[in-house]
């Protein structure tokens, strides 16, 4: 499960990336809610869908459709349960790409049942055809089913049961205006704060039937990157260790001795970060310099410094995406215990040559 050192290791293998893997996607089915009471964090998006739930509810109507967007691991798919728990209703899960087609949409519209919930989750990667046909379901509850081909085509209109779409995106910014608006509430899911991030682990650890201390808990919310999965995802290694290295209860430096053995150090920052961080310091006196040289730098791919690395370093104020380059900024300097040269502002032009 621990990142290794292969150049085509997807970030689901991290112990620190955002993707789920099935060992997580077995372990949150049962650490996962069941109401928005036991629902941590995301105050403001839990209390605004308490209202739009309740007065459907009230209404004796089904729910606006919702829209969820933000980062891998923060909830969305949890609220999609939650939402369909709480109103009482069946829920089916697909996700965009399964739907390449408009009759992949059509099967499974026309096979809902009234006041069900549709999860579609990666909303944003569904097939344009598919999409179109989405938008008259989602306002009209009505899809237009193709018969034929060429000219002999004939549409027939087939009444769909009311129903409520969740849909959830890492990407809201590629959602279509249309399709964005049909939505009736829309929530943005935002990283959470240590504190919150304890809770859900000494919530995950009683489920687990975990010894914790309070500071151990700490310890490992402070390193799970603002992640409720790598959070939790952090304290089954950390009670692997526990079991094996310490008499099974969890304390701060069992956790921290636990996690330097997976090489995630207080910051949350693991192998790959801590190597792209030392190339652009070390090589290249903190840049700018072009996301290539620094690719090759690592030993890795492109794509995998800029889609896996960055966004979290980017996140923490450790490194800045110039139009001249990668730019490290003091804080990284910090993090690493480095003096930064007195030059190391100006940058080697000559790197500006591979690209930013």
């Amino acid at each position: 499960m621990n990142w290794d050192d292969t150049t085509d290791t997807p970030a689901a293998e991290r112990l620190v990336g955002s993707a789920a893997d099935r060992e997580d996607q077995a372990v949150e089915a049962a650490l996962r809610p069941k109401d928005l009471g036991e629902f941590i964090g995301q105050e403001k998006v839990r209390e605004q869908l308490d209202l739009v739930l309740r007065a459907a509810r009230a209404r004796g109507a089904t729910a606006d459709h919702v829209l969820l967007s933000g980062a891998p691991g923060l909830g969305k798919t949890t609220l999609s349960m939650i939402i369909a728990a709480e109103m009482g209703a069946p829920i089916r899960i697909t996700s965009g790409p399964a739907i390449q087609h408009a009759g992949d949409l059509a099967a499974i519209l026309s096979s809902l049942q009234e006041g069900e919930v549709l999860f579609l989750d990666e909303i944003h990667r569904m097939s344009r055809p598919a999409e179109e046909m989405l938008y008259m379901a989602m306002e009209d509850f009505r899809v237009d089913v193709i018969v034929g081909k060429g000219p002999g085509a004939t549409a027939i209109p087939l009444e769909l049961p009311p129903f409520t779409l969740v849909g959830a995106t890492t990407r809201a910014g590629l959602l279509p205006p249309p399709l964005r608006d049909r939505f009736g509430f829309t929530a943005h899911m935002e990283f959470y704060e240590p504190a919150e991030l304890e809770r859900v682990v000494h919530r995950s650890a009683h489920l687990l039937d975990v010894e914790m201390e309070a500071d151990g808990a700490a310890e490992i919310a402070g390193r799970s990157r603002g992640t409720p999965r790598i959070a939790n995802r952090l304290l089954r290694r950390v009670r692997d260790y526990a079991q094996v290295k310490a008499d099974g209860i969890i304390t701060r430096e069992v956790a921290a001795a636990a996690l330097a053995v997976y090489e995630v150090d207080a910051r949350g920052l693991d192998r790959l970060d801590r190597a792209v961080l030392q190339a652009l310091l070390k090589l290249f006196g903190g840049g700018p310099v072009g996301l290539s040289t620094l690719a090759v730098a690592v030993g890795e791919e492109r794509e995998t410094v800029e889609e896996v690395a960055e966004p979290f370093l980017v996140r923490e104020g450790l490194l800045a995406r110039t139009p001249r380059g990668r730019v490290a900024t003091p804080a990284a300097w910090a993090h690493l215990g480095l003096t930064p040269p007195r030059s190391s502002a100006a940058g080697n032009g000559q790197q500006d040559l591979f690209g930013a």
